[in-house]
This record gives structure tokens, C-alpha cells and sequence, in this order.
């Protein structure tokens, strides 16, 4: 856990490498996932601008290196090179992304928000490759786009016949054709 949705902005964390999930507890405990963000990112900005609570927790989604940024060193380092606005923009484009992400979670089927949260995941992945790991679980996936266990695994099911993706031992999945998953979620309407 990297920030945790509620705490105060006490700083922000930029992103070195690795990746993280932008996560968001509903009030029953439920996860959804918003974002994934990769080496390069600043988060936690917002809670530190606006001086609220942190409105989203960040996860490591692998082994992440990460710089810890005094909310009032980030807040003078903001005015003296007056990147208010620029940050502002960022914000406003974050906000866009994670709108459509809620869109798709109550519209799309369970297919097609899987292979787009696994999208969201290799984007930011620190490793490039012809297979990528996503050592998250498949109850782990299924609570970030709102679906049962069951469901996620029925998806998964034709993916890992066609060799598209394998499953992990200890829990995570081995995408080997994300494009092939992709396209196949597509038809599954």
C-alpha cells in the first residue's frame, strides 16, 4: 500500500519504477480499480492541492522504487515554476479516464472489462517482453471490475485453452497474446 484512500495528503510519491493500481473502497469493502500507473507518474497530487482526503488508495502492482516528496516541498516547487495549471490539466484528464473506467465497469461485459484491466495493467508495466506477469489473483481481478470469482474464471477459461495467457502457481497470470484476449473480448457481447 502506497497511499491509502482517506489518509490526509501529508506528500506525494513519484513513480521511479514499477507500477501501481489506483484503487477505490466502496462502503461495503468493495474494490474497484480506476487507473494503473507506471514509472514517470506523480500521485497522490490531489489530496495535496486540495488539502482533503486522499480520495483513492495506490497499490504496488510489482516491486516499485518510489520518492517521497514533503507535501510542502512539492507545494514550493509547484509555485516556483508555476505548474498550477499544468497539473490541473493532468488532473482534469485523470478524472476523464477514470469516468470512462466507471462507464465501462456498469455497461461492459465481465470479458471485456477483464482484458481492459489487464490492458491497463501492461501498459504500465516496468518489464517489456513477449509475455508480461500480473501477479494479481484472479479474486484480486475480480473484485477490481466487479465480478464474481466464478465469472473472472469463466472468462479466463477460454483465453488459457487458446494459449493466450496461463495461470500462476502462487496466484497471478502470464499474459502471452494480448491481442488475441483483446479481440476475443470483443465478440463476447
Amino acid at each position: 500500500m502506497l497511499l491509502r484512500q482517506g489518509d490526509p495528503g501529508t506528500h506525494v510519491i513519484l513513480l521511479a519504477s514499477g507500477s501501481a493500481l489506483i484503487t477505490l473502497t466502496g462502503s461495503h469493502g468493495e474494490r474497484t480499480l480506476l487507473a494503473v500507473r507506471g514509472a514517470g507518474e506523480l500521485l497522490g497530487e490531489l489530496a495535496v492541492l486540495d488539502e482533503q482526503p486522499r480520495t483513492a488508495s495506490v497499490i504496488a502492482a510489482e516491486d516499485c522504487r518510489v520518492h517521497i516528496v514533503p507535501r510542502g516541498d512539492f507545494l514550493a516547487f509547484v509555485d516556483r515554476h508555476a505548474l498550477l495549471a499544468p497539473l490541473l490539466r493532468h488532473a482534469i484528464t485523470r478524472v476523464r479516464e477514470a469516468e470512462a473506467v466507471r462507464l465501462e465497469m456498469a455497461t461492459a461485459p465481465v470479458s471485456m472489462r477483464l482484458a481492459s484491466a489487464l490492458g491497463r495493467l501492461l501498459q504500465a508495466a516496468s518489464t517489456a517482453g513477449a509475455e508480461y506477469l500480473v501477479r494479481l489473483t484472479q479474486a484480486e481481478l475480480s473484485e477490481m471490475i466487479g465480478a464474481s470469482r466464478n465469472a473472472v474464471g469463466s472468462a479466463l477459461r477460454p483465453w488459457r485453452e487458446q494459449g493466450w495467457l496461463a495461470t500462476e502457481a502462487g496466484g497471478g497470470l502470464s499474459i502471452r497474446d494480448f491481442a488475441s484476449i483483446q479481440a476475443h473480448a470483443r465478440t463476447q457481447r
